[in-house]
């Protein structure tokens, strides 16, 4: 692991408090070292992150954004659902927004704010039930609404940014910063953002229901779900995105890769487009049954599939080799 100094924390294992008359850029959260991601991350698989910080609150995760080096690599996290890390870990630190930024509010009529820490699914029926359509789809989503806006996830055929109307971002300077939605490129499970940022909340826009029925909506859309997705394992959700045209699963499917398997991780017999682990599995064993489907859905239809998944971290170093200090 390399070892950073960061300001305003003398003891990177321990939470620093600060009180009244508490020394301006003094971090309040918890930094861990060495922290297992396989704890953070849906598929239960992954490598120790170097550094590992909970946030108290916004400002606390400003200052942290201040003091860390201008290089060093941030990864963020909130439910670890579509993100596989590899054995070897993550060199940098990871930021964790889950139990974070979980807020969700009514403004006006029609505008729900919810904080980038915020269960997608918290977020559907949070707008079903004050009467409101339109954030159905979100209960689809096994993740966080930063994770969600990062991606533009989407599930049931509508995505996330159809529904945004502003965001809040943060940078590496801990500046805020509130955006239109013109200001982002989004596509199918892309976004450009206009700079290095990262979300702290979205303002999603949604449409009167005076029928009231988006509770049963949402059930419906959860029972339909079940029916045809694996729930229940440790998945990261859909691996791959749906090619033009065509749908992922049906591909992987029709090349008989259905139950294909690399030691604990096996393509589920339920929906192609998801990758199990058994129990047991390591992230290696993930990415390698990644790369077979990869290869064998080229080989016989042409088509390359593009993983959904964001991949991070680096693969285990050989026995008896040891990180520098």
């Amino acid at each position: 692991m390399q070892a950073i100094h960061i300001p305003g924390m003398d003891d990177v294992t321990e939470p620093r408090r600060t009180g009244t008359g508490a020394a301006s850029g003094a971090l309040r959260g918890r930094m861990l070292t060495s922290e297992p991601m396989a704890k953070h991350t849906s598929w239960r698989v992954g490598g120790p992150a170097d550094r590992f910080y909970v946030a108290t609150d916004v400002e606390d995760l400003a200052q942290l954004l201040r003091n860390l080096p201008a290089q060093e690599p941030l990864v963020w996290v909130g439910l670890g659902s579509n993100l596989l890390v590899r054995d070897g870990g993550i060199r940098g630190t990871v930021i964790l927004l889950s139990g974070l930024l979980g807020e969700i509010e009514l403004r006006d009529e029609r505008e729900v704010i919810a904080g980038a820490g915020a269960p997608c699914a918290r977020v559907a029926r949070f707008g079903a039930t004050h009467g409101l359509a339109g954030a159905e789809f979100l209960a689809g989503i096994p993740g966080t609404v930063g994770g969600a806006l990062a991606m533009n996830a989407g599930a049931f055929g509508r995505e996330t940014w159809n529904i945004v109307e502003r965001v809040e971002t943060i940078d590496r300077h801990g500046t805020k910063r509130h955006r239109k939605r013109s200001e982002f490129r989004v596509g199918y499970r892309t976004v450009v953002a206009p700079a290095e940022e990262w979300y702290l909340a979205a303002e999603f826009l949604l449409q009167a229901d005076p029928s009231r029925q988006g509770p049963a909506r949402i059930r419906r859309l959860l029972e339909e779900r079940a029916e045809r997705q694996p729930t229940g394992v440790f998945s990261c959700g859909s691996v791959f995105r749906n090619p033009e045209g065509d749908y992922a699963g049906r591909l992987i499917e029709k090349c008989g890769l259905k139950g294909e398997r690399v030691g604990h991780a096996s393509v589920s017999t339920k929906h192609a487009n998801f990758i199990i682990n058994e129990g047991g599995a390591t992230a290696a064993e993930i990415e390698e049954l990644i790369l077979h489907v990869q290869d064998a859905v080229k080989a016989m239809t042409g088509v390359r599939l593009v993983p959904e998944v964001r991949i991070v971290g680096e693969a285990p170093r050989p026995r008896g080799e040891n990180h520098v200090a």
